[in-house]
């Protein structure tokens, strides 16, 4: 059944992968997001369906509500690259904790809010080694995993209080077409596209968990579809990591060249992880989803996109 679905940072990487898989289900999308880094032609609806507000501007939030009446709300609207967070720890607490109080306030107050989704990160694990399942010890190693533990904390308060079913989404290593932060897979890309075949990069040893969009976006809309009761938590991963090396590999491989890496001392980051992946039996259970997408073959896409 179509549903008025609104998301909050329908314009960002993820977000956009989002509206567009959700558009394609038949749903009426509508996007708030306020374009500090998400970029309008990614949101994919048209004007009246987009609304340019800053998810902590509350009246302007409560609008938006009023406007859209929207069934399913998934808030995705954050600040999420870390060193940005760790540069700004008060702009990242206030976008990410006082903008989701902001979001589910509105929520509550209309009457037509059947399910919500909050996105959450697997950066509130702690450091461990093997995958990690959401009933597992949490323990957050930086401001941006401290405001998403928060954000947790606030959608199940938000459940109690409204009994509206709530799910959170931890998000782990996402890639795909439209970052819009320079995180490992547009670094490499930009790089590579603009001719450098020596590319700078940070640590080369941590192994992620990388989720094409799409998949994550598939995710999304099946554990809404579950008919999943009250609030609960799953992991949204492969449950596979890989290195940086191996990420440079599968470019060498779709490419068709040799790359050579030099660590920039600028990019190396000075408190790492080195293992965060995603235990994801719960959600397969939960939903039947599979993951689509392979390395490879997002990395191919990758090469042939333009990048801003």
């Amino acid at each position: 059944m179509s549903k008025k679905v609104l998301i909050t940072g329908g314009a960002g990487f993820i977000g956009s992968a989002l509206s567009k898989h959700l558009q394609e289900l038949g749903h009426e999308v509508f996007v708030q997001d306020d374009l500090s880094f998400g970029r309008r032609p990614l949101a994919g609806v048209p004007d009246a369906r987009f609304f340019q507000a800053d998810i902590r501007d509350r009246k302007a939030t409560q609008a938006v509500f009023d406007a859209t009446r929207p069934n399913w709300v998934l808030h995705l609207a954050a600040v999420h690259f870390i060193p940005y967070c760790n540069e700004h720890p008060v702009v990242a607490a206030d976008i990410n904790i006082n903008g989701t109080i902001s979001v589910l306030d509105a929520a509550e107050t209309k009457g037509s809010v059947e399910q919500v989704f909050v996105a959450s990160t697997a950066a509130v694990y702690p450091i461990a080694e093997g995958a990690m399942p959401e009933d597992g010890a949490l323990g957050p190693m930086d401001i941006y995993g401290t405001t998403k533990l928060a954000t947790e904390k606030l959608a199940s308060e938000f459940h109690l209080r409204t009994r509206i079913p709530t799910v959170v989404g931890r998000f782990f290593n996402a890639f795909g077409p439209n970052e819009t932060n320079p995180h490992l897979f547009p670094t490499i890309q930009r790089q590579i596209l603009d001719g450098a075949r020596t590319l700078k990069l940070g640590n080369l040893d941590p192994k992620r968990d990388y989720i094409h969009t799409a998949d994550m976006s598939r995710a999304m809309s099946a554990l809404l579809n579950a008919g999943i009761p009250g609030y609960d938590t799953f992991n949204i991963g492969r449950g596979i990591e890989y290195s940086v090396r191996e990420i440079v590999e599968a470019f060498e491989r779709q490419l068709g060249e040799k790359l050579t890496i030099e660590v920039d001392p600028a990019r190396v980051r000075k408190v790492e992880r080195m293992h965060l992946l995603a235990d994801v039996r719960k959600l397969k259970q939960a939903t039947g989803w599979e993951p689509q997408w392979e390395i490879d073959e997002g990395v191919a896409t990758l090469l042939k996109e333009n990048v801003e």
